[in-house]
């Protein structure tokens, strides 16, 4: 009669092969549910870059450039002379004017002794000295207007010849006044011209004084001279720029999608990293604003997505930064807690 075949029963080795298997897959899922439940999406890394104002320096001053007082990349001061700018043109046009104020001082004072004879004499001498010059400067000017349609002189030769005949046609004016104020003797109403004559003059001589304060360009801020346009010696018109200054206010400047925005505010204190300079500042949002639908993020689904619009924003460093310049790569790293 045969044995029935029991199954053996696993021996010691076996069964603790079995439970560290069993131990190692329920570790395995323990640390997979947990690292499941904890996980959290790396942080969005938007890269950005340093900016700053730049100020571009102009005058109303037309004229040559005698000094340049400083040197590209050169750091200055409120108030520091940058510029030299002279125009023998603008120095007639004050002596003009100066001029003129004197023949209208001595034109009032003439009213305030009363005209003699001697007087009025002058007052016709001087008249026809400024009809002579007047007739003078206009046909120098009519000469180079005819050169100018020639192409044979420049415009601001024509523009010289001009502003002298102008000048000579306000001065022959004055004098008539003044010759025909003498012959009318002193009224209340001629003393009151001679006196608005001798504001009228003061008044031209500010008006050349303001052109001239222009003669030396000083700086609007303290920065640092990035561009000078002009070399010494060249000429320079009205409003033509002499040098670019970069002002001492930096931020850094980041395209972000609006998704980030929700805990991004006017406010904010955000985490920035530069890595050139291997250090991490904190800067504070001043400026959010969105770039348009031309900056639009497309979304690539069908359906279930949305397109997000893009949006600048601009955060300025809580402490001054060491040797941080504008360009420098800048990465956001988040909001401050």
């Amino acid at each position: 009669m045969e044995k029935e075949n029991t199954p053996s029963k696993p021996s010691g080795k076996e069964t603790a092969l079995i439970l560290t298997v069993v131990i190692i897959i329920f570790v395995i899922a323990a640390l997979a549910v947990i690292g499941f439940l904890t996980m959290k999406p790396a942080p969005a890394v938007v890269q950005g870059q340093g900016e700053a104002t730049e100020i571009r320096i102009s005058g109303k001053l037309p004229g040559r450039v005698e000094k340049i007082y400083v040197e590209e990349g050169q750091h200055v001061r409120l108030g520091d002379t940058l510029v030299k700018i002279v125009s023998t043109l603008v120095d007639a046009r004050m002596e003009q004017a100066r001029a003129m104020e004197n023949v209208a001082k001595a034109g009032e004072n003439k009213v305030d002794a009363g005209a003699r004879s001697q007087i009025i004499n002058g007052a016709h001498d001087i008249w026809r000295q400024a009809q002579a010059a007047a007739g003078i400067t206009k046909k120098t000017y009519e000469r180079m207007q005819n050169l100018f349609d020639k192409g044979v002189v420049s415009a601001q030769k024509r523009d010289e010849a001009k502003a002298a005949y102008d000048a000579a046609v306000a001065g022959e004016s004055a004098a008539r006044s003044q010759y025909e104020l003498a012959k009318a003797g002193a009224q209340k109403e001629d003393k009151d011209a001679a006196a608005s004559m001798v504001q009228a003059a003061r008044s031209g001589v500010k008006e050349v004084s303001a052109l001239l304060e222009d003669q030396y360009l000083l700086a609007p801020c303290d920065g640092e001279v990035t561009v000078i346009y002009p070399n010494v010696s060249e000429l320079v018109m009205t409003g033509a720029p002499m040098m670019s200054v970069q002002t001492d206010d930096h931020w850094v400047v980041f395209n972000v999608r609006e998704t980030l925005l929700k805990d991004i505010k006017n406010g904010s204190v955000l985490k920035v990293r530069i890595p050139a300079l291997d250090t991490v500042a904190e800067m504070k949002v001043f400026y959010i604003k969105d770039l348009g639908t031309y900056a639009n993020w497309q979304a690539t689904k069908a359906t279930g997505d949305y397109d997000a619009r893009t949006f600048q924003i601009k955060a300025r460093p809580s402490k001054p930064i060491d040797n941080f310049r504008p360009g420098m790569s800048a990465i956001y790293e988040g909001v401050k807690n």
